[in-house]
């Protein structure tokens, strides 16, 4: 039977059991919508792409994880989904906005003035140094969606034309290397936080 013909239950089902065609199918049919919802939402094109792709990490995750709920609508779901990443968004516009200097705070008590102090840039050359062999160490299609995505600052869009995979297999990539860095960065007990 082509995945085509399926409900979205049944391709949700389907790519849980680990059928990744069926989220092929499922972003086939609905990716158009949720995207023009979130641009309708944000008003620019490339936040409203940063959002889409954020958005079906998330739901790539949730379904992962069993966090879907059956009872609602797949398009539901995913829309409320994009709609909370949207506030969450906005809510972190508006907090940076909102601060105010006082008695107690001064704002450029918090702003850098542009240069790093000698430990700063040392500390930063290291974790760049660490990242780098972790990085090297990924398999070379997690390695080259990590350097298109943060090196080249890449959409996961271009990404996916560029290396000519689906969306979802470079959405994939990155969620599998960025579980490796992490288990890398633990076994070689490296701290990739700066500050």
């Amino acid at each position: 039977m082509s995945v085509n013909s399926l409900s979205d239950q049944e391709l949700v089902k389907g790519y849980i059991l680990g059928n990744s065609n069926c989220f092929e199918e499922l972003l086939f049919r609905h990716k158009d919508k949720i995207y023009a919802f979130i641009v309708s939402k944000v008003r620019s094109l490339d936040l409203a792409e940063d959002l889409f792709h954020d958005t079906l990490i998330k739901v790539i995750n949730s379904l992962k994880k069993g966090k879907y709920n059956e009872e609602g609508k797949f398009i539901s779901w995913v829309m409320r989904i994009a709609h909370n990443l949207i506030i969450d968004h906005f809510r972190k516009i508006s907090k940076q906005k909102n601060i105010k200097p006082n008695n107690d705070f001064d704002i450029f008590d918090i702003i850098e003035n542009g240069e790093m102090s000698q430990e700063q840039r040392v500390i930063q050359k290291q974790i760049h140094r660490d990242l780098n062999k972790i990085i090297d160490q990924l398999p070379n299609d997690q390695k080259e969606v990590v350097k298109l995505r943060y090196f080249e600052d890449m959409s996961f869009k271009k990404i996916s034309d560029l290396t000519g995979v689906s969306i979802n297999t470079s959405l994939g990539r990155m969620r599998y290397a960025l579980i490796n860095i992490r288990r890398l960065s633990k076994k070689y007990n490296i701290d990739l936080q700066l500050f």
